[in-house]
């Protein structure tokens, strides 16, 4: 009798060993989409689809493709190819603002597809996409994708305050600059170094809170690295310095790194005359000849906008930047068509420096 029992209850586990299967659809698909948003990289979510089939099937619901963040987004740019482009279709018919976003950037710089780059980067700022909204501030500020008449400085304005207005440090730190220089907008020093303090606390608020989340070991490690970091390279983000804080640059936007690769691994060649934006945390090209704003002074730098200018300017081009007499002497070609657009740079950047 006894041995019947076990031989019973042996065939009910047996019928039902794979209790995976018995979870129901929408807890799998809930878990997946808390998976998909917090992911790391790309990797993590591969290693999902590869698993088994239902997990196939499931992580490729709309529901979890919709909240797809943007490190499970980021694909390298030696990586690109169709199944990566198809993957953020995919995504985008799913709802992702964010897969809009990287698409967006991807097809109007690299891919030169500008109209449809131009229209996913609307179709995210319509929902609020906030880099979205600042890119398109950057592209009217520019008049990139057409002529130096196609520049729309109003609505660059009206873009970056509405991204600032969410919460984006970049479009608030550009606004500050145009507030400060009249550009684009009635000039107001004041509100446009009120603006600029802002973004300099939030840039640190924003430190401290990532800061406090990590484990006692973690903070102790990421101390000793932070000091390791500070004795070799000698400075931190310098804008947060200004508060008497010296910690590592933010962490820049994963389409950002995809640009800035494109271009300098070759796999996208620029055409002559055309130049990456010099903040290395930008990797926007030119989309014609002399579009962004060249230092005037030493002539070898070029900026897509104020907010990237003043970054690299207390980053590393202050100490670089020279008179361009002696750029000329050291071999340097003048006729490379700089305009004086960033004559102000230095003027620009320490009226931020006094206003901190």
């Amino acid at each position: 009798m006894l041995q019947r029992k076990k031989q019973r209850i042996s065939r009910k586990f047996t019928d039902k060993s794979d209790l995976f299967d018995g979870l129901p659809e929408d807890l799998v698909i809930s878990i997946l989409s808390k998976l998909a948003s917090s992911a790391s990289s790309p990797l993590d979510f591969i290693n999902i689809l590869v698993t088994c089939k239902r997990l196939n099937r499931l992580a490729l619901h709309p529901l979890v493709l919709s909240k797809a963040g943007s490190k499970a987004l980021a694909v390298k740019a030696r990586n690109w190819c169709d199944s990566a482009h198809h993957f953020l279709k995919h995504c985008i018919n799913a709802g992702n603002v964010e897969a809009c976003y990287t698409l967006g950037m991807i097809q109007f710089y690299c891919l030169q597809n500008r109209g449809s780059g131009a229209s996913l980067l609307a179709k995210a700022a319509i929902k609020s996409h906030a880099p979205a909204l600042y890119s398109l501030g950057v592209i009217q500020f520019n008049g990139s994708g057409g002529s130096k008449n196609d520049k729309d400085l109003r609505a660059g304005v009206a873009l970056c305050a509405r991204a600032a207005f969410l919460g984006h440090v970049d479009a608030l730190r550009e606004l500050g600059h145009c507030l400060q220089d009249g550009y684009g907008v009635r000039q107001h020093i004041a509100e446009g170094r009120r603006l600029l303090i802002q973004a300099n606390a939030r840039e640190l608020a924003s430190f401290l809170n990532a800061l406090v989340k990590r484990k006692p070991q973690q903070q102790h490690q990421r101390r000793l690295n932070y000091q390791h970091y500070s004795f070799k390279a000698g400075s931190g983000c310098p804008l947060l310095s200004d508060f008497g804080c010296n910690v590592p640059a933010p962490e820049v936007h994963p389409v950002n790194v995809f640009l800035k690769e494109w271009f300098e691994s070759g796999r996208g060649a620029l055409e002559q005359g055309l130049r990456l934006c010099s903040h290395k945390g930008c990797g926007r090209p030119e989309t014609r000849a002399h579009e962004f704003r060249r230092c005037s002074v030493c002539g070898t730098v070029n900026y897509c906008s104020r907010g990237c200018q003043a970054l690299d300017w207390k980053l590393r081009h202050k100490a670089e930047c020279g008179p361009i007499e002696r750029w000329l002497e050291e071999g340097g070609n003048g006729d490379d068509g700089g305009h004086g657009g960033v004559g102000e740079m230095g003027e620009v950047v320490e009226a931020e420096h006094f206003a901190i």
